[in-house]
């Protein structure tokens, strides 16, 4: 059986060139604050390769996405080995956009942090007297810089984002900034209203995405998961204060709480914290995860 290492790991992903397509796959890794903790979670990262296939299946109409749907049995022996069951995808190649795209509907977390204290998000000045977690008048698309492990994201303006393109897409940083825009609030638009009928409230998430050979913009990587986005139940939301979750806000607000925690979970709150992905998942995707 031939054996195969990752070309590429990131936080919690693992990429497999595997000759005409690459293999993803989503380890059992979490992180937070940017940092990878000494614990791995049971069944997260079938969470989210499931999930965000259920998403792509979705969201195909609006554009098309990097996965490759195939019969377990197509995939390379390697990775029909056990700690590859459920959380494993065949993916295109693409050359992927140095932008994390994300879009928020509701006022929390470094943006709430940021209207406290000059009434903007992202250089977009935002409507006085908001509370915390308040509903925004409309989503918006607030991008940020891609960092290597150990390093923070930067979020900058569209604007900047425009020039930021552009000095690695001679010619194009601006159609491809206000395509990335466009697509990040078209999917969020989409899926938000789903979730709402489903008892999910999604505050905030973020996109990536790619180019193709043919030079077709490709949303990639992962799409509206717990790792990625923050999901609150619809029931009890009320603005004026942090909201409970489905996502791993919950492991960061142990963290927060215990700052001598040397990265390490305590058992009960790697418990709450699969509990929380594997509630949400079943309330988005109508299924408990199998």
């Amino acid at each position: 059986m031939q054996e195969f290492k990752p070309v590429k790991e990131g936080k919690v992903r693992e990429i497999y060139d595997i000759g005409e397509n690459l293999v993803i796959v989503a380890t059992d890794r979490i992180s937070c604050f940017d940092v990878i903790l000494n614990n791995k979670i049971e069944k997260k990262g079938t969470v989210l390769t499931q999930l965000s296939k259920f998403w792509f299946e979705m969201t195909k109409d609006i554009l098309p996405n990097h996965m490759i749907s195939v019969d377990v049995n197509d995939m390379p022996e390697f990775f029909r080995k056990e700690e590859f069951d459920g959380n494993s995808m065949l993916c295109r190649k693409l050359k992927i956009f140095p932008v994390e795209c994300i879009v928020r509907g509701y006022i929390t977390g470094s943006g709430w942090a940021s209207y406290k204290e000059n009434g903007t998000v992202c250089g977009i000045r935002l409507p006085e007297g908001l509370k915390e977690s308040d509903k925004l008048p409309q989503p918006i698309y607030t991008p940020s810089t891609k960092a290597e492990i150990g390093e923070h994201d930067e979020n900058i303006s569209f604007e900047q984002s425009v020039e930021y393109l552009e000095a690695r897409f001679p010619g194009k940083g601006r159609e491809y900034a206000e395509k990335l825009r466009d697509y990040t609030l078209m999917l969020y638009k989409k899926c938000a209203e789903y979730a709402l009928a489903r008892g999910i409230i999604i505050a905030d998430t973020k996109f990536e995405f790619g180019l193709d050979e043919e030079g077709n913009i490709v949303l990639a990587d992962e799409m509206l998961t717990p790792d990625s986005s923050r999901f609150w139940p619809v029931e009890g939301y009320e603005p004026g204060h942090g909201q409970p979750s489905f996502d791993k806000q919950f492991a960061r607000d142990w963290l927060k709480a215990n700052p001598d925690n040397n990265w390490t979970l305590p058992q009960d709150v790697l418990e709450k914290t699969i509990g929380k992905y594997l509630q949400g998942y079943e309330l988005l995707t109508g299924k408990p995860l199998e």
